[in-house]
């Protein structure tokens, strides 16, 4: 009980000084136990008896849950052990699929409707919402490992299970104290090669796979985006955009400010995310093969692709290289699943409906996802006009021409993915519908008013090419 006071009291005290809440400092905190443990595992545990890796996944996670949430965590025990009672009544069958869909999802949007409050809530919902992902996962890997092979896809051949897991595979899967609680998401196939060993370089003679200098580095760079996140929100905070203050600013300072405060809200999430990737780089769970130049990969977790994200220029750009795992799980899971559907448009549509239920009932999360779609659809839509026009494209190949289209598609990505975010956020729509009339809503009269000029716009633009082609 001492002990319990004394860590309250110091993650109190770092809270305040930090100017955070407690609960997102606790988390940090749990996230960051994961690097003893993964160091404990390597040296002791890796590569023993499988049964004892898989003991010390579930208490280490388990633990750790008790810590931030209490007997709240026994709400993911529940789940598992629903689960694991349909996979093996009726796994491997489309009926196992769709009642572990609709139980983990209904149980999570339960929990939210009885937890939830007006702002965003670190609650044992956070890693309720990454085991609904998982725990539907593997009842479709079941169903894939039920079909014929040649039936299958690639990644589909990747991860499907031919028998169902043991109970203390899926639990230990479940409570990997390097994903359980923000992710990432990765499969039951990749964990059971994990436990067996079979993670690593097969022509190494290190007894244990180098990934602790990867893994500290790929932390270290979280740590940096921590810090860019903190002094980016003691000048753009959430509280400023709401303030009449900050309506007050210039036309274009109000923009710029926008697109900071967006890009200091992605750094937020990169930030744990990269730390979280360290912890499994340190694991080793990450391991991906070598690439061309024969160097070992430990990417097979990554849920930020920095590069891609921090170059964006297209909306695209942030969805290949943003939340990477849960937007591949929903492709592999949910969007491909649709192609029953017959429309891409439809398929996509469905998947962003999915992905805003997942998130919970704020009406911000509905919207966020909406600007998203239309902002996709304009960008897939123009996007092969534009390249088909061969003047056009010959006039982009000047250097200097291209240097501005560059510095003009940055800028709008920078501002626009701002605007998408303000309903993610804010989440309350008497705040962001405040902070839309701010920009008298010009992203929804660009973007929605788009279809309505399309055939116009397309138009013109073929027949630019079209005098290009006589001339």
């Amino acid at each position: 009980m001492a002990t319990e006071v004394i860590s309250q009291s110091w993650l109190a005290g770092l809270a305040t000084s930090l100017n955070v809440p407690e609960a997102a400092v606790r988390l940090l905190a749990s996230i960051l136990l994961g690097f003893p443990l993964a160091l404990f595992h390597r040296y002791k545990l890796y590569g023993k008896e499988q049964t004892l890796q898989h003991i010390f996944f579930i208490i280490s996670g388990l633990s750790i849950g008790y810590w931030n949430y209490g007997t709240d965590i026994l709400h993911s025990a529940f789940s598992l052990c629903v689960t694991y009672l349909i996979l093996k009544i009726v796994g491997g069958t489309n009926l196992s699929v769709i009642m572990s869909f609709i139980f983990n999802l209904t149980y999570l949007l339960v929990g939210y409707y009885t937890t939830s409050t007006e702002e965003y809530d670190i609650k044992w919902t956070m890693p309720q919402c990454v085991l609904t992902l998982r725990l539907i996962g593997l009842a479709f890997d079941l169903y894939d490992g039920r079909k014929k092979e040649e039936m299958l896809s690639a990644s589909q051949k990747e991860t499907a299970l031919k028998s169902v897991p043991s109970f203390l595979e899926i639990a230990a899967y479940i409570y990997f104290p390097g994903s359980f609680l923000v992710g990432p998401q990765f499969s039951m196939n990749r964990y059971l090669k994990y436990v067996n060993g079979e993670l690593r370089d097969p022509d190494s003679s290190n007894e244990l796979p180098p990934c602790i200098v990867p893994g500290f580095l790929r932390a270290l760079a979280g740590f940096g985006y921590i810090v860019v996140f903190q002094l980016g929100s003691m000048y753009v905070s959430d509280d400023y955009i709401v303030d009449s203050s900050f309506s007050n600013e210039s036309f274009w300072k109000r923009w710029f400010l926008l697109g900071l405060w967006g890009r200091v809200n992605l750094y937020k999430y990169i930030s744990c995310w990269l730390i979280t990737e360290g912890v499994c780089i340190v694991f080793g769970i990450t391991y991906n093969g070598k690439d061309e130049n024969e160097v070992q990969r430990w990417d097979g977790c990554a849920n930020v692709k920095l590069l891609v994200f921090e170059n964006a220029t297209q909306f695209n750009h942030y969805i290949l290289s943003f939340n990477t795992n849960t937007n591949h799980w929903c492709a592999e899971y949910i969007y491909k699943r649709l192609k029953f559907l017959g429309s891409k448009f439809y398929s996509q549509a469905a998947t962003l409906i999915f992905l805003a239920v997942w998130h919970g009932f704020h009406s911000g999360y509905y919207i966020c996802f909406f600007i998203e779609f239309i902002i996709m659809y304009f960008e897939k839509d123009i996007g092969p006009v534009l390249n088909s026009n061969k003047k056009l494209q010959a006039h982009l190949s000047n250097p200097i021409i291209a240097v501005l289209v560059w510095f003009v598609m940055k800028i709008y990505t920078f501002v626009f993915m701002g605007y998408a975010l303000i309903p993610f956020v804010l989440l309350k729509h008497s705040k962001y519908l405040q902070v839309f009339a701010t920009f008298h809503f010009l992203g929804h009269i660009l973007f929605m008013g788009y279809p309505l000029i399309a055939p116009f716009l397309k138009s013109l633009i073929r027949e630019n090419r079209q005098r290009s082609h006589n001339e």
